[in-house]
């Protein structure tokens, strides 16, 4: 049997790390090797045919022939290397509105959500992935979208080519968050740098008035809160003065309990206005009962706000469909919600309604769902999380979507009432995506992009925030 680095490293039970501190490389570097995204010198070749005790002439053989179709991933680490791409704006920018460059863009969809105020205007994004920058450039007409690693970009090029944004906003992956350094040590293409302090390095040389920085919850905890303050360092010794909060989207009208750590910050010392919820929903955060949580007074404090919009709100409206089916049409003649004319946007023609073609077993376990896991008849399934094979709740808002949103396996993505998991147009309602934006790629990609995207009304509410601020 011809075997390549990953695949011997499997069979001799060895895990990865331990292999990298092995043979004397980074854990990253041996990722990217076992991916056959870079060929290891031969040196190092033998070193790792000694570790795994195999010989170097057929780890040689299995790895040449594992190379001609890597895995590549979606990250900055195990991303395939690609050309530099880059898609020009359809249209030239509105010189009135505030210019926003979006770090790190993947759809847009935060930054779409800046667009949702007649103020702003996207007018430059940046990201890794290909089928990501297109979707994104399809969506920001006035944009361009610079498809590149962003520890290589200059900034000279976005200063030439777009007007110098007023906002600068992002949410870095989190490689590297553990040995971000003091911001006077980071110099561009330092090959050291994580992507926080690439998000600093941009933002100190274009100087925006206004930043704004999200990221997962776990940041706050993340190296015992010393990751969050070094970022918020960073942004103070480069001048600007920050504030953080954690938010969920659904006190703000999103059919999903999503939450996102932000920080803003702004160039003149201008403290920044949180705008308070206008949703309310009795929900434990990640984050616990921690000051810095924005969320609504208590019921009884809150009879202003407006109930949460739940999962039947943004999706009753659509047609049903089987598992493996799709529709092309809207039901019209079903009574829509507030919310469903609102993410209908005016669409005519419905699409992403197709359904996953369930194996005959999963439709049987999905047919069985519950609340969770446990739900299930003892036996039906022999492992997974407890939030697997479970069924969503229509009278509340959906729980936060993942990118395998139609993957019953992985997580609670069942549909409230039918009996098969969402279909990408249902997952990206809740998201908060308009009928009328329009995804690019293949279908799994797509959902991929709907899953990892910030929904647009954390954007909007943040781009009124700046706008109260001002």
């Amino acid at each position: 049997m011809i075997l390549n680095i990953r695949s011997a490293r499997k069979l001799r039970k060895m895990r990865q790390r331990d292999l990298a501190a092995a043979i004397g490389i980074s854990v990253r570097e041996l990722m990217k090797v076992e991916r056959g995204l870079i060929a290891p010198p031969q040196k190092l070749l033998h070193q790792i045919s000694d570790c795994l005790k195999i010989d170097a002439n057929q780890l040689m053989v299995g790895q040449d022939e594992f190379c001609k179709n890597p895995l590549s991933g979606e990250g900055y680490v195990t991303a395939r290397p690609e050309d530099t791409i880059r898609i020009l704006r359809k249209k030239e920018p509105d010189f009135i509105k505030k210019p926003v460059l979006d770090l790190f863009c993947g759809v847009g969809g935060f930054s779409f959500g800046f667009e949702m105020h007649d103020a702003f205007q996207v007018v430059a994004g940046i990201d890794l992935l290909s089928d990501r920058l297109e979707t994104f450039g399809h969506n920001h007409n006035a944009a361009n979208a610079y498809g590149q690693d962003i520890r290589t970009i200059s900034t000279d090029v976005l200063d030439n080519q777009n007007p110098r944004p007023y906002v600068i906003v992002g949410g870095s992956p989190c490689q590297g968050f553990s040995s971000i350094r003091p911001f006077r040590n980071v110099e561009r293409n330092d090959p050291r740098n994580n992507l926080a302090e690439e998000f600093c390095r941009i933002v100190h040389e274009l100087q925006p008035e206004w930043i704004v920085f999200e990221n997962v919850v776990g940041l706050f905890t993340h190296n015992k809160g010393q990751t969050l303050q070094a970022i918020i360092g960073a942004f103070e010794e480069v001048g600007y003065r920050t504030s953080y909060k954690v938010l969920n989207a659904a006190y703000y009208g999103l059919p999903q309990r999503r939450e996102r750590l932000i920080i803003v910050g702004n160039r003149q010392g201008k403290l920044f206005k949180w705008i308070q919820p206008t949703h309310w929903y009795k929900h434990r955060s990640m984050a616990g009962k921690q000051e810095f949580v924005l969320k609504p007074p208590e019921r009884l404090l809150a009879q202003d706000l407006k109930p949460a919009v739940t999962i039947n709100q943004a999706i009753h409206n659509l047609p049903q469909v089987e598992a493996g089916e799709c529709a092309i049409a809207y039901q019209d003649d079903v009574e829509p919600t507030p919310y469903e004319t609102f993410i209908r946007n005016g669409a005519r023609q419905l699409t992403m309604h197709e359904a996953t073609a369930h194996s005959p077993k999963m439709l049987e376990i999905i047919r069985q769902a519950g609340t969770n896991i446990y739900a299930l008849p003892q036996g039906t399934v022999t492992s997974g999380f407890s939030s697997c094979y479970s069924r969503l709740n229509g009278e509340e808002p959906s729980v936060t979507l993942t990118v395998n949103f139609v993957h019953p396996a992985s997580n609670r993505c069942i549909h409230p009432t039918q009996d098969r998991a969402l279909t990408p147009r249902e997952g990206a309602r809740l998201q908060g995506f308009f009928d009328t934006f329009e995804f690019c790629g293949t279908r799994s990609q797509i959902i991929k992009q709907i899953g990892n995207a910030v929904p647009p009304v954390l954007g909007r509410i943040i781009a009124q925030g700046i706008l109260e601020s001002d």
